[in-house]
This record gives C-alpha cells, sequence and structure tokens, in this order.
C-alpha cells in the first residue's frame, strides 16, 4: 500500500478531498485531512443508511420485502391503474432500483403525491433504473412500518450502537425523513458504517443488523452496467461500494478485511481519484 502516493495525488491535482481514512483488520492504519471535526453532505450514501434500517426492521417482522409499497403507503388518492401497478412494486423492487418509468427525484409540494402517480409503461418489467424516488418511498413504508419517526429510529438502532454522534438529515415536504440523500457526516463516520457492513452486520461484538439481510443487501440483486446493485449497496469487485454523487466513497473488501472511506466534492465526470485509490491503497 502507498498511501502516501495516494495523498500526494490529492494534493498535486488539488482534488477537493476533504478527508481519507483506511482500515485493514478493524484497524484504523491510516489517515489524512479532516476525517472527524466536520460533517460533509454524503448525497446517495444515506440510502446504505436507510437499507441497515429496512434491514433492523425486517429483522424484527415489522416490514415483508416481498409485500407490496401499498401495505406499508398511508391511505393516499391514486387511480385504479395506478394502484394496480404500485400493487406489484414490492419492497425488493424499490431497494434494487429495478423499477422503470421513475424520474430521477420527486418533486413540487408534495414528495409523495409526485412519486405515487409516476406514469409507468411496464409495472412488471424488471430493469435497473436508478432514482431516488424509490429511496423515498422505501422510507415512507419504513415509517409507517415501524410506527415511529425514522430519524429517531436509525439514531437509536444504528448511530448510537455505531457511536455516530455528528450528523444532520433532512426531510421531505411532508416531514418524511428523506432517505434518498442530504445526510452529513464525517469521514470517521461513513467508515463505521463501512466496518458494520465488512462485519456483516456486527459492530464490536454486538448484533446490530440481521447476518441474512447484509448477505442479500451487499449481493446482486440486479445487475447493471456497474456489476450489480444490492439493497442500495453497489457491488464492486469482490466486495461491494457505498457511493455518493460528487465522489463519496466507501470500498468494503471483507475478504481483504479492508475499509476505504473518503468524502470529497468533485462535480467533474472524471474518475481520476478513484483510480489513484485503487491503484496506491488497493494494489490494483
Amino acid at each position: 500500500m502507498e498511501f502516501e502516493a495516494f495523498v500526494n495525488d490529492i494534493k498535486n491535482n488539488k482534488w477537493n478531498v476533504w478527508g481519507v481514512e483506511v482500515y485493514e483488520n478493524g484497524k484504523l492504519t491510516h489517515s489524512y485531512g479532516d476525517t472527524n471535526n466536520n460533517i460533509h453532505e454524503i448525497y446517495s450514501a444515506t440510502k446504505t443508511i436507510l437499507s441497515l434500517a429496512v434491514g433492523i426492521a425486517y429483522d424484527r417482522g415489522l416490514i415483508d420485502l416481498n409485500k407490496s409499497i401499498l401495505a406499508y403507503l398511508p391511505s393516499h388518492n391514486m387511480s385504479k391503474m395506478q394502484k394496480s401497478n404500485f400493487k406489484k412494486i414490492t419492497i425488493h423492487r424499490l431497494l434494487t432500483m429495478s423499477v422503470e418509468g421513475f424520474p430521477f427525484r420527486p418533486e413540487g409540494n408534495s414528495f409523495l403525491n409526485f412519486s405515487l402517480n409516476c406514469p409507468m409503461d411496464n409495472a412488471d418489467k424488471l430493469v435497473f433504473n436508478y432514482s431516488n424516488i424509490c429511496a423515498y418511498l422505501v422510507g415512507v413504508a419504513l415509517t409507517n412500518a415501524i410506527g415511529e419517526d425514522l430519524k429517531e429510529f436509525i439514531g437509536k438502532n444504528i448511530f448510537e450502537p455505531l457511536h455516530i454522534l455528528k450528523y444532520e438529515y433532512e426531510r421531505c415536504p411532508e416531514g418524511y425523513f428523506y432517505g434518498a440523500s442530504k445526510m452529513k457526516l464525517t469521514v470517521h463516520e461513513l467508515s463505521q458504517i463501512g466496518l458494520l457492513l465488512c462485519n456483516i452486520g456486527t459492530y464490536e461484538g454486538k448484533r446490530i443488523v440481521l447476518e441474512e439481510y447484509i448477505s442479500k443487501a451487499t449481493s446482486i440483486q440486479q445487475m447493471n452496467r456497474q456489476g450489480g446493485y444490492g439493497y442500495f449497496i453497489w457491488k464492486y469487485r469482490d466486495g461491494f461500494s457505498i457511493n455518493g454523487k460528487y465522489k463519496q466513497r466507501c470500498i468494503i473488501l471483507p475478504k481483504r478485511n479492508i475499509v476505504v472511506t473518503y468524502l470529497s466534492h468533485i462535480e467533474e465526470d472524471i474518475h481520476d481519484l478513484f483510480l489513484s485509490m485503487e491503484k496506491n491503497i488497493l494494489d490494483l
């Protein structure tokens, strides 16, 4: 591992990277930048945290992944056609982004109304379609399934056991936790999520999420051009990855027992930071 070479690439290229952490065999071995002091946007990495919350509810028998989303939504005015379409959309399909027709994000004064009225030409078709609406609807469904505020549920059941104290989140216009994005964590805190996944749902010897669910969430449930997708988690080589919009990453390779986390803000569609990480940290 050439960690200093990776840091030099960051500095020499002036990549806007807040901080980096590397864990080997569960221990922090390398770090750079601001990893503990400030929280930063993690964008779609928020979805993975929502997935973990689903796993906890699944373990407790509060949510059925094979049930239609309509089983967990509040009564809502929908056309007969839309109800017929959404009866075919299970929690599993939303977790795997396999619903054709959803636009990228919900809009307007009612995210729920917008999401439930998106036209569907073929509700039966299983195809990878990355959309924040999938995560948003899962968050609404989970809130109703557990019967409590999702922010409080995540705080109590995920963040407290992982010693995550510095975080922010946002809600949709209706007041639901917006599970698709808009959460802020420190680099170190996102690493703890990675370590939880690397340890198949345990942290400091305590079971947080059911092993069965973690295995499902980190396996290929829906194929895509990037190599596969689980439950709001991307497949990466023989491991998996938590990804955010502007080069936020947490790479988890359980067979090598390594977790690499970095938070950055790079809007350009380039992969130089990632390639440098692969070369200098993962020796690929």
